[in-house]
């Protein structure tokens, strides 16, 4: 067993941008033998927090997966200069707060949104395997959007209702960059809200129209990170799968497909690539998703 942290990989695809990606190591688990969280979703599908960087300031996105994990990242930032840090969590989810301890003397910024689903699912985090006790909160909350100067570098935050509906999208529009949290995740999206899949789609739209020529996501393939990211075509490809998960209902053929099929023009156009431990979480977004019609 590796020691938490100890795999993490510290990466700079723009002068202001620093990525720290760990996980996506074939036979390496990085908590435990037994089945959680940490282990079998995010490290096993790669993940990464990002922080931006201007002279002696420091935004970070999403605290990583344990306070270790947060600990280098502080560190590293610190041994850089930094000396002021704000923090910004993309959404409530427990490989993206699982840090904030290690933050918890920052500004935590969230929109109002994840702010009440912490709130609401405490007691669930707290005691998630592993635990996120004590959870850290927010402290600084924002709805819709939110303009913040880090250093000289112009930052926006924009809330949007996909994958989870508290996401916060974090914008240089300088760079035309925006790391994008798990609303686009490479190469599919995990469905988190099953009910909620027709509001994703239209935030979906939403995004398509916004001026971006990069994409840095939280869950994607490391060497297209260092490279600098995917580019608006994600957004194309994470809303062609939706709306096909969408026609299960109608199609529910379409179920028996394994993930190589459903999106094989994706894959075969090089917008997306193939990645196995993917493989289950597509058979588990057809199957939460054909639950639901049945609920329905």
């Amino acid at each position: 067993m590796q020691t938490l942290g100890s795999t993490m990989r510290i990466h700079r695809p723009y002068d202001e941008v620093y990525a720290f990606y760990d996980g996506r190591i074939e036979g390496v688990r990085a908590y435990a033998d037994e089945p959680n969280w940490l282990d079998d979703g995010a490290y096993s599908l790669g993940v990464c927090s990002y922080a931006i960087v201007s002279g002696d300031e420091a935004l970070v996105y999403d605290t990583s997966i344990s306070l270790p994990h947060a600990q280098i990242i502080r560190k590293t930032l610190e041994d850089a200069g930094v000396r002021h840090i704000r923090v910004v969590l993309s959404h409530w989810h427990v490989d993206h707060v699982a840090g904030n301890e290690v933050f918890a003397d920052c500004e935590i910024i969230a929109n109002t949104l994840t702010a009440q689903a912490m709130r609401d699912n405490r007691e669930r985090l707290e005691n998630d395997n592993p635990p996120i006790k004590p959870l850290i909160m927010p402290n600084s909350t924002f709805e819709t959007e939110l303009k913040l100067k880090v250093g000289d570098i112009d930052v926006e935050l924009r809330h949007v209702d996909i994958h989870s509906h508290d996401g916060t999208m974090l914008m240089l529009p300088q760079r035309k960059l925006m790391l994008a949290g798990d609303a686009l995740e490479e190469p599919i999206t995990y469905v988190a809200e099953p009910k909620r899949l027709e509001h994703h789609l239209r935030d979906l739209e939403r995004m398509a129209a916004w001026d971006i020529a990069k994409i840095l996501p939280n869950h994607g393939a490391e060497e297209m990170i260092v490279a600098g990211g995917y580019g608006p075509e994600l957004i194309t490809a994470t809303r062609s799968y939706v709306e096909k998960l969408l026609r299960l209902q109608g199609e529910p053929e379409l179920a028996r497909q394994d993930l190589r099929t459903f999106v094989a023009e994706d894959f075969a156009s090089g917008v997306i690539s193939y990645y196995g431990p993917y493989e289950p979480v597509h058979t588990r977004n057809v199957s939460v998703i054909l639950k639901g019609f049945e609920e329905a």
